[in-house]
């Protein structure tokens, strides 16, 4: 990848307490025809980060556009958390406090690493079908990640200004 500045959160959609791994997801993105896994990260119910598609390429994670007409692939991250849909098949924010906790570790390591400018849910990346410059829940195209990436997260982004305004 280019310029990495763009962190994109998603589910494995898999029910809850389905223990999916990252050469699980691997396996099922390849079936699609696809040469490897398309996240950067995955974070199994227990917490723990697995390491996914290297950032040096592209990720296939996120086929839509920003807003300047580039594949957010190009220039994000993409972070899966296993889970995403609750026993009956529906989208819920089934994360365990363990993946809570990593989730939140690893968004703040990149941060701190690469100059990220936006935290986004996979369903932010929604087409804007009525132009008011916002993605409404109508406008989704699926619920993934079943909880706003923008709201749990975007304070890390705050969090690391200040910081650098301080010194």
């Amino acid at each position: 990848m280019d310029k990495i500045d763009t962190i994109i959160i998603h589910c494995s959609a898999t029910r809850a307490g389905r223990d999916v791994r990252a050469k699980d997801i691997d396996y099922m993105h390849r079936q699609k025809g696809w040469r490897m896994i398309g996240y950067n990260y995955v974070i199994d119910l227990d917490g723990t980060v697995e390491e996914g598609r290297p950032l040096t390429i592209d990720g296939a994670h996120c086929s839509a556009k920003d807003k300047d007409g580039v594949s957010y692939n190009r220039h994000s991250i993409g972070i899966c958390y296993v889970g995403g849909l609750d026993s009956r098949g529906r989208p819920a924010d089934t994360r365990t406090a363990a993946q809570r906790q990593a989730l939140r570790t690893l968004i703040g390591q990149l941060v701190a690493a690469y100059p990220i400018r936006e935290i986004l849910g996979h369903r932010d990346t929604s087409p804007d079908r009525n132009g008011d410059g916002e993605i409404e829940p109508a406008e989704w195209i699926k619920m993934c990640p079943c909880f706003d990436a923008r709201e749990e997260y975007g304070h890390l982004l705050k969090e690391l200004e200040e910081g650098e305004g301080a010194r």
